[in-house]
């Protein structure tokens, strides 16, 4: 008899945070390492929630068990914001607070997927969804978007994919990894596929916040309301506010599916941490004087970025339109010899930039898009500059 489930066994390690591990590594035996590897912001978290929190944590209220489904304040605070962001009318019966947004994607597939059932997947893909579908029973089927069709899928790719056991759709814009941001007619088109199919749709709103130029985000709830019924947002405060480790994130769907997560979370973690979650309360309904000014940083960002891919002979980049991600392609790199070594993939040439140049970025193959890299922004113009001319040193030197 095996040791460890057949189930966790199954589960590989996530790539960005393996990544993020090397870096710090290396930089902890005094290398000069830039990573482009996490996914958060290089900002504090705003004063003004962390002064909620320091409040909350002496009231002795905050110091006992709370609602399995997260405190009352909070959930009437995520259903007014999604109200208002979102475009159409939630409840707090219908929000669950979660420990994070990736817990909120785990809380949503448990609770919807059954053993055998098939989940549309669009690629690139970020590296949590096919695991947490599996860990669920389901069956993740792939619908692949390259870069000439600006990692987007269209009704027909979609229809190509479904069959009589499809139950979900999962559905991401902005998306991580690729920056791409759906246009309005397309988000419609696809809702209206999937209120046809009496698909339900996993909404990952978590980059709502960051979006450019002149790309809009759009709740396809919003602009499909037939679709409401089986509609599921994924989001938290961890991007846009610059709170990823204070671990809040919440789930939106219909009460008889939030009523299921929720007994379901309280049978497993209970209760989001209380002083978070007064933090959270503190950051929906604060001033967005700071997620702007973050927003615009990252724009910048993104223009420099872009500009500098661009510029490196063999690299293959499209003009990132949310999020703070570049997905290029690197293949013109692969199969041929650099610097006495030749990569098969984009995983082995990751490995021989880290540890030749210095410089960390996660795989294409980590978010089922071979030959790609995602290279986060979310750090200094400086730090960009100097790795990503690192980068083109050691793919072009």
């Amino acid at each position: 008899m095996a040791r460890i489930s057949q189930r966790i066994a199954s589960i590989s390690e996530s790539p960005t945070l393996a990544v993020t591990a090397k870096a710090r590594a290396l930089r902890g035996a005094g290398h000069d390492v830039i990573g482009f590897g996490a996914g958060e912001p290089d900002f504090p978290t705003p004063e003004y929630i962390v002064a909620a929190a320091a409040e909350a944590c002496a009231n002795p209220v905050y110091h006992k068990y709370s609602p399995a489904a997260g405190l009352p304040e909070l959930r009437s605070a995520v259903a007014e914001k999604t109200t208002r962001d979102s475009g159409f009318p939630v409840a707090p019966g219908q929000v669950l607070i979660t420990n994070g947004g990736k817990h909120s994607v785990f809380a949503a597939f448990a609770t919807l997927v059954d053993d055998g059932d098939e989940v549309l997947l669009p690629a690139p893909y970020w590296v949590t969804y096919p695991e947490a579908i599996r860990l669920a029973g389901g069956t993740p089927v792939v619908v692949n978007a390259g870069v000439d069709q600006g990692f987007r899928v269209t009704v027909e790719d979609l229809d190509a994919a479904w069959t009589p056991r499809t139950k979900l759709l999962v559905f991401v814009s902005p998306s991580n990894p690729s920056g791409a941001v759906y246009p309005p007619d397309e988000i419609e088109a696809i809702g209206r596929w999937a209120a046809e199919k009496g698909i339900w749709v996993l909404s990952d709103e978590i980059y709502e916040y960051l979006v450019y130029g002149d790309s809009v985000f759009t709740s396809m709830a919003t602009v499909v309301p037939e679709l409401r019924d089986r509609f599921v947002i994924v989001n938290g405060v961890a991007k846009s506010h610059a709170m990823t480790g204070w671990r809040v994130g919440w789930m939106v769907a219909p009460e008889d599916v939030i009523k299921g997560a929720s007994n379901l979370q309280s049978h497993s973690t209970s209760n989001v941490n209380n002083v978070a979650q007064v933090a959270t309360i503190a950051a929906l309904r604060g001033s967005m004087e700071t997620v702007e000014s973050m927003r615009q940083a990252f724009d910048r960002r993104r223009q420099l970025m872009f500009r500098m891919l661009e510029g490196i002979e063999g690299v293959r980049v499209s003009e990132p339109q949310g999020a703070f991600y570049a997905f290029p392609s690197l293949e013109a790199f692969l199969n041929r010899p650099l610097h006495g070594k030749i990569a098969s993939s984009t995983t082995e040439l990751a490995e021989s930039v880290l540890e030749e140049a210095l410089v960390a970025f996660v795989p294409g193959e980590a978010f089922g898009a071979p030959g790609y890299a995602r290279f986060s922004y979310a750090l200094a113009d400086e730090q960009i500059e100097t790795g990503i001319n690192r980068l083109a040193e050691f793919l072009t030197g």
